[in-house]
């Protein structure tokens, strides 16, 4: 399909999209031709942690929409055997947070790349920030609404 060209793939969950993200693409683009990101189901990722917060159409639209994908493709599973196997896979992207995992990738002669996220943003930070902020003003509210017992004691 795209002799001698090198495909590159990455995948993720790409839940509230953020800059880790998109460094992260661009950096597979960079090792390669063609560029096909994987994007995990809602059913996969709940498999392995809490549902995502964006639905997984919505998550594959915004992947979409950015220059360097050539192909976005729904992933169904975290073994990667059968797609590398079926897409030519020459070179595979992921996050540093899965260090290790995908090594067996190279007995197939790929490639295998931990993308370093680093400190800063995560979708995990993002979510507890949301929800920090969410619990402290509920507090706050909570705090400034008259007490309905100390009103009826007046």
């Amino acid at each position: 399909m795209f002799k001698g060209k090198t495909i590159v793939y990455t995948s993720g969950t790409f839940d509230m999209f953020h800059a880790n993200h998109l460094r992260m693409i661009n950096y597979a683009r960079a090792l390669g031709d063609i560029l096909i990101v994987g994007i995990s189901t809602d059913e996969l990722v709940k498999s392995y942690k809490p549902a995502p917060i964006i639905p997984f159409e919505e998550r594959k639209e915004i992947v979409e929409a950015l220059k360097a994908p050539d192909i976005v493709i729904p992933q169904h599973s975290l073994n990667h055997t059968e797609i590398v196997k079926k897409l030519n896979i020459d070179a595979f992207v992921v996050g540093d947070d899965w260090e290790g995992k995908y090594d067996y990738l190279r007995d197939l002669g790929v490639q295998v790349f931990y993308f370093p996220y680093g400190t800063g943003v995560s979708s995990t930070n993002i979510k507890e920030a949301v929800a920090e902020s969410y619990h402290s003003r509920l507090s706050k509210e909570q705090a400034q609404k008259p007490n309905p017992k100390e009103e009826s004691i007046k």
